[in-house]
């Protein structure tokens, strides 16, 4: 499925280029396979560096809006939405490509093929490139992915507005350490349960332009030279007509990490004839040597090329300018007024209320005179923004946006409390050398506000310069340094106490839950997370997200980090109960569900509707996320699944009619050969949360529930 609507543009592409590949050298059709491609101006070919990242804002190429990571996009649940802010980015993308063509600047992270969206699955808390997915749950994964990439490429019927990546296919979740040489073994049937939906929906429904092979091999197989995945599955079970690009440096692993080949030229050899076009990193130099010794057919890599130039042609680069729409977006739309507001906007839905007891929040400035702002995230930039980020022109903490929005009115006390997750905060300093300030901080204090977790120092990618942790993977659940006994010192003052959590991933705050009034989830919130949390706070948003990962309460209760089955894992396979659930989320108003049916009591070919109204009870206007969930009824299934979403927006007693549509496919469970199959009797729930009894007792709710048999 193409994103670019016109099958016969996309076929004359498709000759162009094969016209041109037709023109070229051995070495310079070998020169094209690599990330930075050099001109061959004989033919009229710019030089092209394919490697761009835009995981939540275009990264790494200077000034551009700093969306909320990943992870807290993916707690909007909110598909409409993503859409919008990845049309935002490509936007970004399109203007500063058309100022930096302008200028004769073709540099790396300044093209138009993102490397975006990864639609990994975030299996294991521990996992440090977490924060990069849209969280532990297939579906919503792939609803998000869709749109994410339908957002990054545009609705031309002529011309992609940028090229977008799913990856890394197919498994990879870490441990980052051992990725190299890493085999992820995991079953046919959590492979087509757990790990490809998202890939497939992101190819057959997005039509995304490429796809990234991961590090690590699955099932024996390195993934940027699998033919099981590359061959098989991506090309002829579910036509993909884009191009494959390696994880950078990948190939070099195939005999250094995998000791799969021998030789450079034989690890080429296999990413190329397996079905990989292009190569991020430099070892594709060696197919002219595969060629010329018949490990490579020419033929080969002749369709490679064409799968790479057909994308540069889609994108319009080949065309006179003007002749696609983008070229005509001016630089000034990036970073301009209207970005920010999307950016504040996102921030606000991303945040997650997990606890707010005896309705702490919203906070009321009047009665406000001190507030002590406490915590190593409090004034940190980098809990703004996670990895793979641009740069903002400005940057709001969570303590700027606190001061900025109370102004002169109220006096706000500062405090760094701890560092992130060392001893001390000071080189000379003694051990806990701040602990005497945060007690004065609370002493003037009418109220304290705690800011702690992570920040992409902490969790990330391997080899990123900074990580203090496991090569980015976390040790435990645990708040990190000396953050928990700050905070009990906090709560010993007295006082009442807000905890805001910035970090990527689930935190283990068992603690927190017991002793602390109000918690608040904020993510890597972008850099307006501060002015969005600090109108969350004091009620001038109504924070809606929900959870897309589970926060468990201990790591004793996962499996192993390196076992890739399911058992156990997320809430669809887990048995014990979670500190709070995938799904969840509170609001400062109510919602109320009446005249809940389901269109039929028997599942047919075309599925079922399930329809509910939903009601605005509270005094305040809101967001709330229908989730719809499907339990097969028979022993050794998962828990039941989210397999349907909606996102509301109702006033104060505004009420919706919402229809969400189940195809017969939501039914059904793939068995150990990765078959769909269906079991007679399912159970389908619909509310706002999941159908657990940990959710019942957090949000005091039930969703309803339905009987069904399958025709």
């Amino acid at each position: 499925m193409e994103i670019v609507k016109n099958e016969q543009k996309v076929n004359e592409y498709r000759e162009r280029a094969k016209e041109l590949v037709a023109q070229m050298t051995l070495e310079e059709k070998v020169s094209q396979t690599l990330n930075w491609a050099p001109a061959v101006e004989r033919l009229g070919i710019k030089a092209y560096n394919w490697w761009n990242e835009a995981l939540h804002g275009v990264a790494r190429a200077g000034v551009a809006t700093v969306f909320p990571q990943s992870v807290g996009l993916a707690a909007t649940f909110d598909e409409d939405f993503i859409e919008k802010v990845a049309d935002a980015i490509s936007t970004e993308g399109r203007a500063k490509f058309n100022m930096q063509q302008d200028k004769d600047d073709t540099d790396i992270y300044k093209g138009l093929t993102f490397w975006s969206p990864n639609v990994n699955i975030f299996r294991d808390p521990r996992w440090g490139r977490g924060h990069e997915t849209f969280g532990e749950d297939p579906y919503l994964t792939s609803r998000l992915g869709v749109r994410f990439v339908q957002g990054l490429q545009g609705h031309d019927e002529n011309y992609l507005k940028a090229a977008a990546c799913a990856k890394h296919f197919a498994v990879h979740s870490g441990p980052e350490d051992i990725r190299h040489s890493f085999d992820a073994v995991a079953s046919k049937q959590d492979m087509y349960e757990t790990y490809l939906p998202a890939f497939k929906a992101c190819v057959q429904e997005a039509g995304v332009e490429s796809v990234m092979g991961a590090y690590n091999r699955t099932n024996g197989e390195p993934c940027c030279g699998s033919k099981t995945l590359l061959t098989d599955i991506l090309r002829k079970d579910w036509g993909f007509k884009g191009h494959v690009v390696s994880d950078c440096w990948a190939i070099k692993d195939f005999h250094e990490g995998h000791h799969v080949t021998d030789t450079p030229v034989e690890s080429v050899s296999m990413a190329m004839n397996n079905g990989c076009d292009l190569n991020c990193g430099n070892l594709f130099h060696y197919l002219k040597q595969a060629v010329e010794e018949g490990m490579v057919e020419e033929s080969r890599l002749d369709d490679a090329l064409v799968n790479l130039f057909t994308t540069r042609m889609k994108l319009g680069v080949f065309d006179k300018k003007g002749d696609n729409p983008f070229d005509k977006i001016p630089y000034n739309v990036v970073d301009s007024a209207p970005m920010r507001e999307l950016n504040k906007e996102a921030a606000q839905k991303c945040i997650v209320l997990l606890k707010n007891e005896n309705n702490m929040l919203p906070l009321d400035k009047s009665k406000l005179k001190t507030v002590g702002v406490i915590g190593p995230n409090a004034n940190n930039r980098r809990a703004l923004v996670g990895n793979y980020e641009g740069t903002a022109s400005r940057y709001v903490t969570i303590l700027e946006g606190i001061q900025d929005y109370l102004g002169d009115d109220v006096r706000v006390m500062a405090s760094e409390g701890c560092h992130l997750c060392r001893p001390k905060t000071q080189g000379l300093g003694q051990q806990d050398d701040r602990i005497s300030e945060v007690k004065g901080v609370c002493d003037e204090s009418d109220l304290i506000i705690a800011v702690m977790g992570l920040d992409s120092g902490l969790e990330g990618e391997e080899g990123d310069e900074g990580n203090e942790f496991a090569s980015g993977d976390k040790p435990n659940l645990n708040l990190p340094g000396l953050q928990q006994h700050v905070l009990e010192t906090i709560y010993e003052s007295g006082k009442p106490v807000v905890l805001i959590l910035l970090s990527g991933s689930a935190l283990a705050v068992n603690w927190a839950d017991e002793h602390i009034p109000a918690i608040i989830q904020g993510w890597y919130p972008g850099a307006q997370g501060g002015k969005a949390m600090a109108e969350i706070l004091f009620g001038e948003k109504n924070p809606e997200g929900k959870l897309p990962v589970t926060f468990y309460r201990s790591t004793e209760e996962l499996p192993e980090f390196t076992d890739y089955s399911m058992k156990g894992r997320t809430y669809r396979y887990m048995q014990s109960e979670a500190l709070y659930p995938f799904g969840y989320g509170l609001s400062y108003t109510s919602f109320d569900y009446s005249d809940v049916a389901v269109s039929s009591s028997e599942v047919g070919e075309d599925g079922i509707d399930v329809t509910a109204t939903v009601t605005n009870t509270g005094k305040m206007a809101g967001g709330e996320t229908v989730q719809v969930y499907v339990k097969v009824c028979r022993e050794n299934t998962p828990n039941a699944q989210l397999k349907g979403i909606k996102k509301l927006h109702l006033a104060a007693g505004e009420s919706a009619k919402v229809s969400i549509h189940l195809p017969k496919e939501a039914f059904g469970l793939y068995d150990e050969n990765g078959v769909l199959q269906y079991t007679k009797d399912v159970k389908v729930f619909i509310g706002g949360q999941a159908p657990d009894t940990r959710s019942e007792k957090l949000t005091g709710n039930k969703v309803n529930e339905f009987t069904l048999s399958i025709g």
